[in-house]
């Protein structure tokens, strides 16, 4: 019955964990208005006979519905619409909730192309987004310049891409393959070919393929230009890189000793309370919020002195600073700068 109505639908393959969850929805709410709409037209047709005007000048009666009537004529599409409400936020709860041991991926849009960043280490790519079969990935996306879509027919999967902000979402691929990406937002004049691809790997391949593109980061330099400068190894080295030259460690300390900010050791994820009383999460929107908008949100307790970095850093400049901050852990030390990396103020801030 999937395959039938799929087909009848025009529908792609159902290439992903989200995909037959949104079908089944689709299956749902078509079958049931086409249904309505044949009895309805069936309705129209037989009433258009049985009162018909059978004598001129003769006056239609007026027919007063019973109190029954009205209510089944109420409560039966209110039944279906409260029917699909329940299923579809169902749904959408799991669907905005990724599993916690997802792949991240730093997505980036721009007239007119994706880019792509591991948050793990790995290659940076653009319009190519190698994924593992049968594994969740999840992506963070921002925007260059306007409103892009990020949008995977055959996953079911579309999210727009905002400038100044993260937005994310998440897939489980269950089928290797190659799958389009296209942009579902008009974006400028090559709007329709700002097209991308998915390539999905089954897991030991794409494992294999991972060390691989690792091994040879350090002698590959990537060349996105205005984008991102280079980028030689993991994306937390070079956030680490940024923190250095941006100065970041003056004010935030990484071994979790107070400091002029709150400290970057396990802020990831943290719940930090506001001067505002409002308690927040330090998550990937949060950080990066912070960046751009430093005295929207003040945690209590702390100044609101910092400077912001809006149109300092390039999105992949904050994205590498969010893993590095995400990497700090109190179990993970290796990531500390050693006393050679510290800033020094005396020293300008190097920029490209």
């Amino acid at each position: 019955m999937n395959e039938l109505m799929r087909n009848l639908l025009w529908l792609p393959p159902q290439a992903s964990t989200l995909a037959p969850k949104i079908d089944n929805l689709h299956y749902f709410v078509i079958t049931v208005t086409m249904a309505a709409s044949i009895l309805t037209g069936f309705l129209a047709f037989f009433f258009f006979f049985k009162y018909r005007e059978r004598h001129a000048g003769q006056s239609t009666p007026i027919v007063l519905p019973s109190v029954k009537f009205e209510i089944a004529v109420i409560g039966v599409p209110l039944f279906f619409f409260l029917l699909w409400f329940v299923q579809g936020f169902q749904d959408y709860i799991w669907y905005t909730t990724p599993p916690k041991n997802t792949m991240d991926v730093y997505v980036m849009g721009k007239k007119w192309m994706w880019k792509f960043s591991y948050a793990g280490g790995g290659p940076n790519a653009i319009g190519t987004l190698h994924v593992p079969a049968n594994r969740p990935v999840r992506l963070l996306m921002t925007s260059r310049d306007v409103l892009h879509s990020f949008y995977v027919p055959d996953f079911r999967v579309k999210q727009d891409v905002v400038p100044g902000r993260y937005t994310e979402t998440w897939f489980e691929a269950t089928m290797p393959g190659r799958y389009q990406i296209m942009c579902a937002e008009y974006c400028g004049t090559w709007h329709s070919q700002m097209w991308g691809e998915v390539v999905v790997m089954p897991g030991p391949e794409f494992d294999a393929w991972m060390v691989e593109q690792k091994a040879g980061l350090a002698e590959r330099v990537d060349t996105a230009g205005d984008d991102g400068g280079d980028m030689r190894g993991s994306i937390v080295e070079y956030g680490k890189k940024i923190a250095m030259t941006e100065g970041c460690v003056r004010c935030h300390s990484l071994d979790g000793q107070p400091h002029i900010g709150p400290t970057w050791l396990d802020l990831y994820q943290r719940r930090e309370t506001l001067e505002s009383g409002e308690a927040v999460i330090a998550d990937e929107a949060y950080l990066t919020d912070s960046m751009i908008d430093p005295r929207g949100k003040v945690v209590k307790g702390f100044k609101p002195i910092m400077p912001t970095y809006k149109g300092r850093l390039a999105a992949p400049e904050a994205a590498a600073l969010v893993e590095f901050i995400k990497s700090l852990r109190s179990t993970s030390l290796e990531n500390l700068p050693s006393k050679e990396a510290t800033y020094d103020p005396a020293k300008p801030t190097q920029r490209r």
